[in-house]
């Protein structure tokens, strides 16, 4: 039951029954457990679905939370949440005797249950709401007077008066130090008239400051409202219609006063005029004694009389009677406004909120143990300042953020924009400076104060923490609010007085120096948190550059701070990500506070960022607060600086929906700020634009009022910085918010105000489109836009005028609004992942910091997600190759075994669609899922494209191969043939010879002797027939052709054949070619000075020189490819192989040099040492693959390898084994060979696949392997190894893998190899053994024979023609199972005992050992060189769209670039000459191009994108100097003396290689 009012409508005081009611109304708002486990912030801020659904509570448990969202978006009508009935809701609710819950005990209820830091929030909107504020406060239960005070701390006051000069002031003060006479409100016993009605018309009588009887929702049933003293202040705006001259504070003591003798007993002690209420002063007055010692009191009183209507009566010493029944109220609040007014002119006495705590018997809130705790720490830090003089303290106790921050900061921006000849060395004198300065600042120290404050930081809990640093903010803004009171006010003079004079020049330019200073010492005065948190920042940077100061680092830990940073963020304060003093992104620390981000919140973290745009004091920061309740700066002369970043929480309900965890909402500094006039605005904004924008998943522009000139100004800026996101591939959304509207009900209008801003935007894009060199026509050419949704429309922010007007309920509605549309915008967003999110700053940063912003934005999250895509490429292709491999093995068996006699790719294709399904389907999986799936998303259609034009690429190559397979058979068909009838002959003749022979069977001597001779006549008729196979020679073979066909060559030049040169790392080409002669007079004197360029090795230009290079490099690919498709392992070799290669190469470059391009012609002796380099490097291939030709088909090795084979057969026969037993043997010796070459080759295949899988260096992406081959480099130093990597990196890139294949066959044979191989042995054994016993059903030899044969038809190069002429009538087929299983056993031991590192790669075909596997799968990629330093681009799709990029290019010297005119080596990397204003010489061009506009320099430089930024390889610029002298040898050039910066001088080998594993 609900407490009840008795006729006299007093409270009923039984306590249990009041108890009672109390529990019924905690349960029925759903609060029970609260009141132990209390409502904190974070519950209330979270975004959930009913912070943004504005319909009314339907239940009575939704009460709390409608009005505490309400109260949050400072939506006045939070204090009036009812819940609303229909009648016959009323009439079954008043039955069943459960009244409707009363708004204020709504409000109380909440207040009791909240934790301290919410009270604080509530009672700082309810202060924003302009409404009375809880000042005493009973425990519901106990009675407990609790005061407040923590809950005002917050909260500040701004009003005018006249002073005694009558100048109108402006004050600002928090409430807590505010000193106001107080009028307070009392009533003894009930009363008809509504006091707090009565106040209200007092203070504003347009709004309900405290809430009546009258308000909506309003009952007698109120439970937690008797006994609480609530507090309103009216602040006059310095007008004649003010009610009051100054600020007064009013207090209201709700309930009857009599009963609540403590809160009367405090407010009458510190009141300046009372105001009581008593029904009128009749006997029945239980409250005469009261009443007496009020008249009796020193300070003036109003005893208003509700049952009286004698008029106003003054009793004398200040003390007047009202009689206010049946009066007109306008008139009665009149006369009592002017009774109270000439009482305060008359009574001196003043209130001060924080004086409350003074008295006795009440609890005051921050007496908590965890807020006295941080309240007592701020102190000890604060008293560290005091006395001095708080514009100069920053400068001693914060010294990292001063001078020395700001001089680095403007040399770090002078770095990207490099000047002088010496590039490098005027970056790395810029880097040295930066460094000293971060010594510097290091030197420092920690000061006392930011020594106090990290102990505190790290010793306090964490609830301790969040008070401390509330503390902090508030007396940080106590110490400087009196210097920066006096500094506004003499800013405010000022600025008046440059109005007055502007139309006097002269004077003007010495007033806006003087407003300039002024400015600067308020900026200097400023003293927050985040100057502390600026100086964390400071301090762990210049720790972080640093590091070798290994003794500070001991004595303090640096690594704390960002964990600290990230803490406080979490926590809930905002974050500085700009400084906007120094106009400057702390890059290291901002990265490292991100960093520790993620490991408190898990790395799968998504966010969504939004971001906002606007004018200053254009209401963003007051938007934000109010829309999801955060902490930015709004106070007056408190403008935002730079950019700040807050987290706001998504709700377990929502994460679903919107598929993140947090919004990151990030703050601006106001576009076109007045105090940064003159100090180039319009780039400041235009930078901050493009930040925050690119930064943004969603970008909020902020328009205030209706100025169209305004409004251009911004719109300007914000479409020229969405045109830059759309150049570089980021798709942010935006909207429009037009504040402060005047008329917001008209449609007309607002259709209207949408036309026109649509036009402005497109007249703003035409604009901008030619500043940024694009063609869009329209804004919505940029960006997806609907001015019809995304653009939104505010009313005013206050309902009246300030400052005490109350917030507009209408705005209150817009915020809700806007934030439902922003979430249904994020619901369609993938956000960032909070990991990405360091990256997106750095990028955006870096190239802001470049002039050219499209031209210089490198987008670090798509590089690493196109890197991660780029890995899982290499995989799938592997995939589609391993697989084909594997058809193309068994295809290839089934050729020479002519079981198929034809290979139609439809065939290969589909036997590949089981493969290509599965990585289909892998590759949709990995689009879709992956965490980046919105990015990867832009290539998912080219890569699909590309793996299909893969697969086809792999089945064309495979149909040409069998294709040859099957040409070959044919050719080497009687060769076979041929073979295999004397192998048969053999066997049958020994089979005779046996027979003569069986008596003697036990005699070895006689065996032996007697097959020895046989055997030796047989194989001599053999080999008469058949021409012996002789070792080859193709360099002798070489001489000889170059000898009869280029007589002109020297003897000598072909003497030398011997020795070559390594063609790719000639240093220059000049001695090898003459210029082409040219015709008429002219020519004559042309040809002299061509004459003179040749002697002196000037005759070829550098774009000569690479042409040739390239030559070279496509000519050793092609002669490859001849050698290759040779297939002298089958074939055998001709001289005609090599007259085919010489041809080949003599074609080409006649070819060449026949070129219009060309003018130059080839020397005799270039063609021959090219020759002989190609033939040099092919000698070991041509050798190794002739001896397996030899081994296979030539007669004296080949039997007598088999010798001991056929002698077995002959002692069996001899001891009488069955035909059946010897015909099993036989066939078990014919399987012997492609047996092996089975086992080789599955082992080759699965040896490159376990490598590619497993091993370090190849079981990455092509970056990954570049990664290895130059660590590989570094630590043999080898000079000649580094120039063919410049030079022919894919030449250096097969020898590794080569060199990483040979290397783990070697180091892992035993456990890796062998073990492999064993396994393929087994698994071919139960195939053999399978196929014999599904054979063993057949009813005679010959169909056996057939059947067996068939069955490995797949497996083995096996057929029935193997046993031509052998005879089998005699064979049991029942029992040949038995004989294969037991053979096979033998065969297996034989090839397992000669398997070795010696035999692996020997009995091998050149195209099946793994190394020549990998190679094909790592080289089918990108090999395209940036035209300056040569580095390769790091694509692994050969002929992929868009430009050719690498990770870091290198000093061009390496390439041998030099400067046009000079022997001098160029000293310039590419990242820096682009960011630079020099020019550079294209090829052998006259036309000077400015490196900014480079890609101007011809196709070659133009497909590649090279971005300005200060990135360089430390490996690089080591090798620089460790071979200085080997490239000045090599080029025939010299760095000039001191041109090597002294900073690349000091890497060691160790750092250089250590920066491979860190950059790339």
């Amino acid at each position: 039951m609900y407490l009840q009012k008795d006729d006299t409508g007093e409270n009923q005081t039984v306590g249990p029954k009041i108890n009672e009611q109390l529990k019924e109304l905690y349960d029925r708002l759903d609060l029970t457990k609260r009141q132990q486990d209390k409502l904190k912030t974070a519950d209330i801020l979270e975004i959930a679905r009913s912070s943004f659904q504005p319909q009314e509570p339907q239940e009575e448990n939704e009460l709390v939370n409608s009005f505490l969202q309400k109260l949050i978006n400072m939506d006045y009508n939070a204090r009036c949440t009812v819940l609303k009935h229909t009648k016959k809701e009323a009439k079954e609710n008043s039955a069943k005797h459960s009244p409707d819950i009363h708004p204020m005990d709504v409000q109380m209820a909440v207040f009791h249950c909240a934790d301290g830091f919410l009270k604080q929030l509530m009672v700082t909107k309810l202060s924003q709401c302009q409404y009375a504020l809880p000042l005493l406060v009973p425990d519901p239960f106990t009675q407990q007077i609790e005061f407040p005070l923590w809950t005002f701390r917050q909260i500040n006051k701004s009003w005018k008066k006249n002073n005694t000069n009558n100048e109108i002031i402006s004050q600002t003060q928090p409430v807590y130090k505010a000193e106001t006479p107080m009028v307070a409100f009392f009533r003894f016993g009930s009363v008809s008239s509504s006091k707090s009605q009565l106040m209200n018309s007092l203070i504003n009588e347009k709004h309900n400051t405290f809430f009546h009887r009258h308000c909506p929702g309003s009952s007698r049933t109120r439970l937690l409202m008797d006994g609480v003293v609530e507090i309103a202040w009216y602040c006059p705006s310095g007008k004649k219609t003010d009610a009051f001259d100054d600020c007064v504070a009013f207090c209201n003591l709700h309930g009857d006063a009599g009963e609540y003798e403590k809160q009367y007993e405090i407010l009458t002690s510190m009141v300046s005029v009372n105001v009581l209420f008593l029904p009128d002063f009749g006997q029945k007055n239980h409250y005469k004694g009261l009443v007496r010692s009020l008249f009796r009191s020193p300070q003036p009183l109003i005893c208003l009389l509700t049952d009286n209507d004698c008029d106003k009566t003054e009793l004398g010493n200040g003390k007047f009677i009202f009689g206010i029944l049946n009066k007109n109220q306008s008139h009665v609040s009149e006369q009592i406004r002017e009774t109270v007014r000439d009482s305060l002119t008359k009574q001196k006495k003043s209130f001060k909120l924080e004086d409350v705590v003074k008295h006795t018997g009440i609890r005051v809130d921050e007496d908590d143990l965890e807020c006295q705790s941080g309240k007592q720490a701020g102190h000890q830090i604060i008293g560290l300042l005091r006395e001095k003089d708080p514009s100069t303290v920053k400068e001693t106790i914060l010294p990292c953020q001063g001078k020395l921050w700001h001089d680095w900061c403007k040399i770090n921006k002078d770095l990207h924009h490099l000047e002088g000849e010496n590039l490098e060395d005027d970056k790395s004198t810029k880097l040295k400076n930066m460094k000293e300065i971060r010594e510097k600042q290091m030197s420092q120290g920690l000061s006392e104060f930011m020594e106090a404050f990290i102990k505190t930081m790290k010793l306090k809990k964490d609830k301790e923490k969040i008070y401390f640093l509330r503390w902090m903010m508030n007396l940080l803004d106590d110490f400087t609010s009196d210097k920066l009171r006096g500094l506004h006010k003499e800013y405010h003079k000022k600025w008046h007085e440059v109005s007055e004079l502007k139309k006097m020049p002269d004077k003007l330019d010495q007033l806006h120096t003087e407003l300039k200073n002024i400015s600067e010492q308020i900026n200097r005065t400023f003293f927050g948190l985040e100057h502390i948190l600026r100086e964390f920042g400071q301090i762990y940077e210049s720790w972080s550059s640093v590091k070798k100061n290994k003794e500070y680092s001991l004595q303090f830990d640096f690594c704390s701070l960002p964990i600290l940073a990230a803490e406080i963020m979490i926590s809930g304060f905002p974050m500085e990500l700009m400084d906007g003093d120094a106009a400057h992104v702390p890059l290291i620390w901002v990265s490292n506070v991100l960093e520790e981000l993620v490991k408190k919140l898990g790395e799968q973290t998504r966010i969504f960022v939004l971001s906002v745009l606007g004018i200053q004091s254009s209401g963003k920061s007051t938007m934000l607060n109010a829309m999801f309740g955060l902490q930015f700066a709004v106070s007056a002369g408190r403008c935002t600086r730079g950019a700040f970043m807050q987290l706001v929480k998504v709700s377990e309900e929502m994460k679903t929906e919107l598929k993140f965890a947090y919004i990151l909402v990030v703050d601006t500094e106001g576009l076109r700020a007045p105090e940064l006039a003159g100090s180039s605005t319009t780039h400041r904004d235009n930078e901050m634009a493009t930040f925050v924008v690119g930064l943004g998943n969603m970008t909020l522009i902020n328009i205030f009022g209706e100025n169209p000139s305004e409004m251009q100004n911004i719109l300007q800026i914000v479409v020229q910085a969405f045109m830059r996101m759309n150049k570089v591939r980021l798709n942010p959304s935006c909207m429009f918010v037009h504040q402060n509207v005047s008329d917001l009900t008209a449609g007309e209008k607002n259709m209207e105000g949408r036309r026109r801003l649509q036009e402005k935007l497109d007249e703003m894009t035409k604009l901008a489109a030619k500043e940024e060199v694009c063609d869009a026509e329209c804004f919505s050419d940029v960006i997806a836009f609907d001015v019809q949704k995304d653009v939104k429309y505010f009313a005013q922010l206050w309902e009246g005028s300030p400052p005490m007007a109350p917030p507009n309920p209408n705005y209150c509605e817009n915020i809700l609004e806007l934030k439902q549309t922003i979430l249904t915008h994020a619901s369609k967003s993938d956000g960032i992942m909070l990991v990405d999110l360091k990256d997106r700053i750095k990028d955006l940063w870096e190239a802001l910091l470049n002039e050219q912003f499209v031209f210089s934005f490198k987008n670090s999250l798509e590089i690493a997600t196109y890197k991660k895509l780029e890995t899982e490429y290499s995989k799938w292709t592997w995939s589609l190759r391993s697989a084909m491999l594997e058809i193309e093995y068994k295809l290839h068996n089934k050729i020479e075994n002519e079981a198929i006699h034809n290979v139609e790719e439809t065939d290969l294709q589909e036997q590949l669609n089981a493969k290509s399904e599965e990585v289909k389907k892998t590759m949709s999986k990995f689009f879709e899922k992956d965490r980046d799936a919105g990015t990867l998303n832009q290539w998912k259609a080219s890569f699909e494209r590309k793996i299909k034009e893969v697969q086809e690429n792999i089945v064309r190559e495979t149909k040409r191969k069998l294709s040859g397979v099957l040409q070959q058979r044919d050719l080497k068909k009687k060769m076979d043939a041929k073979r295999t009838d004397h192998e048969n002959n053999l066997f049958e003749k020994s089979k005779e010879l046996a027979l003569k022979f069986k008596d003697q069977a036990n005699d070895e001597n006689v065996m032996k002797t007697q097959f020895d001779s046989f055997w030796k006549e047989q194989t001599a008729a053999i080999i008469k027939d058949t021409p012996l196979d002789q070792d080859i020679d193709i360099l002798k073979d070489v001489q000889k052709l170059l000898s009869e066909t280029h007589a002109s060559l020297s003897s000598g030049h072909l003497k030398g054949s011997i020795q070559y040169k390594d063609m790719f790392s000639v240093s220059s080409f000049s001695k090898y070619v003459q210029l082409k002669k040219s015709s008429g007079i002219m020519g004559q004197i042309i040809n002299v000075c061509k004459v003179v360029k040749e002697n002196t090795n000037f005759a070829l230009s550098e774009e000569d020189k690479g042409q040739i290079r390239a030559l070279i490099t496509d000519i050793n690919e092609q002669t490859d490819k001849m050698i290759h498709a040779f297939n002298i392992a089958k074939m055998g070799y001709n001289i005609s192989c090599i007259q085919q290669l010489i041809d080949y190469i003599k074609g080409r470059l006649t070819e060449h040099v026949e070129g219009e391009k060309v003018n130059y012609l080839f020397k005799s002796e270039f063609f021959m040492d090219l020759v002989l380099y190609i033939c040099h490097k092919a000698k070991k291939k041509f050798n190794d693959q002739y001896k397996m030709f030899r081994e296979t088909n030539d007669p004296v090795l080949y039997f007598n390898k088999k010798s001991e084979e056929y002698y077995r057969i002959f002692q069996k026969y001899c001891q009488g084994a069955s035909t059946t037993a010897i015909f099993g043997e036989f066939v078990c010796n014919k399987l012997k060979e492609p047996f092996q070459q089975n086992v080789y080759k599955k082992t080759a295949r699965d040896l490159a696949d376990e490598m590619k899988t497993n091993h370090e260096s190849l079981n990455g992406n092509r970056s990954d392997l570049e990664k290895h081959i130059l660590k590989t480099l570094a630590k043999n130093k080898d000079f000649q190894s580094y120039m063919t990597y410049i030079k022919n990196p894919k030449e250096l890139f097969k020898k590794f893998i080569e060199g990483e294949v040979s290397q783990y066959i070697n180091e892992r044979f035993e456990d890796r190899v062998r073990a492999k191989m064993e396994d393929n042995i087994k698994l071919l054994q139960k195939q053999i053994t399978s196929a014999a016993q599904e054979s063993s059903k057949q009813t005679n030899a010959d169909s056996w024979l057939h059947h067996f044969t068939q069955q490995l038809s797949a497996v083995l190069v096996f057929s029935v023609n193997d046993l031509t002429g052998v005879n089998h009538d005699d064979v049991e087929v029942s029992f040949l199972e038995d004989v294969i299983k037991e053979e096979l056993l033998t065969v297996i031991s034989d090839i397992s005992s000669k398997f070795s590192t010696e035999t692996f790669p020997e009995k091998l075909e050149h195209k099946d050992r793994p190394d020549e596997i990998l190679i094909d799968h790592f080289c089918q990629c990108c090999w395209v060189q940036c035209p300056f330093c040569a580095a390769v681009c790091t694509n692994t799709i050969e002929n992929h769209p868009g430009d050719h990029s690498v990770p870091f290019h290198r000093n061009a010297a390496i390439n041998g670039l030099s400067y046009r005119g000079t022997t001098n080596l160029s000293i310039s990397i590419c990242t820096s000459a682009v960011a630079s204003d020099r020019s550079f010489y294209p090829n052998s061009s006259d036309d000077l191009i400015p490196w900014k506009e480079y890609r101007k320099g011809g196709p070659e430089f133009a497909s590649w994108k090279i971005t300005p930024d200060l990135s360089e390889l430390p490996y690089w610029n080591w090798f620089v100097c460790r071979f200085q002298k080997d490239l000045e040898n090599h080029y025939e050039k010299t760095y000039k003396d001191g041109e090597i910066p002294d900073e690349w001088r000091k890497y060691s080998q160790e750092e250089a290689i250590e920066s491979l594993d860190k950059y790339i």
